[in-house]
């Protein structure tokens, strides 16, 4: 939705395997780099991310990616342990992206019947 009140083009396939892409995103590949440091085991791998998104977004963007990855995990982990199902809405609205990015691959896509 943001590429679109942007009118920018944006690659979501980004987010799922293609790394070093930008996915049509200022700075993307250095955020899907932080963001998967961020969920890793590999302090060191965290340190060099931090470090390399700090200097290339400066410390307000940095902060609004810190609370993005950090709000999207709790609300993203408590769905899927709670198996909270995407509302209706949701499934007609996002049927596309999901088939895009083949987020029915996830065990998470159980929780929503038909959505697979």
């Amino acid at each position: 939705m943001s590429g679109k009140a942007h009118q920018t083009e944006v690659e979501l396939d980004a987010v799922v395997g293609h790394a070093g892409s930008n996915g049509g995103v200022a700075h993307g590949a250095l955020l899907v780099r932080f963001t998967e440091a961020v969920m890793g085991p590999d302090d060191a791998a965290l340190d060099g991310a931090r470090a390399a998104a700090l200097q290339a977004l400066g410390e307000a963007a940095f902060v609004d990616a810190c609370a993005t990855i950090g709000a999207f995990n709790v609300v993203d982990r408590i769905a899927d342990a709670t198996g909270i199902p995407l509302d209706d809405g949701l499934v007609v609205m996002s049927q596309q992206v999901r088939d895009e990015l083949d987020l029915g691959r996830f065990a998470s896509a159980a929780n929503t019947p038909g959505a697979r």
